[in-house]
C-alpha cells in the first residue's frame, strides 16, 4: 500500500475532501484530512468516516493510520 493509493481512496470517498497521507513503511500511516463533512461532527465520527472510505484495508493492508481531521472552516481559523 502506498500513500498516494490511500490519498485517491479517501477523496474518492469524501467528495471534495482534501487528504494528505504520508507513511514510508508500507503498513503505518499518517493522513490529515480537510472535509466539510466533518462540520458537527465529533472525532471518532470523523475517523469512521475515513475509515469507511478504506474499507476492509484498514487492519490488513493498513495497519494503523493516524489521522488529523478538519473541516475548511477550522482550517481556515487557523491561518
Amino acid at each position: 500500500m502506498d500513500p498516494a493509493s490511500i490519498q485517491a481512496m479517501i477523496e474518492t470517498g469524501l467528495p471534495g475532501a482534501q487528504a494528505d497521507v504520508s507513511g514510508a513503511d508500507g503498513v503505518h500511516f499518517e493522513a490529515t484530512v480537510v472535509a466539510s463533512q466533518f462540520a458537527g461532527k465529533l472525532p471518532l465520527a470523523r475517523h469512521r468516516l475515513v475509515y469507511a472510505t478504506l474499507g476492509d484495508l484498514m487492519g490488513g493492508a493498513i495497519h494503523a493510520l493516524a489521522l488529523k481531521t478538519l473541516t475548511p472552516e477550522e482550517v481556515a481559523a487557523r491561518r
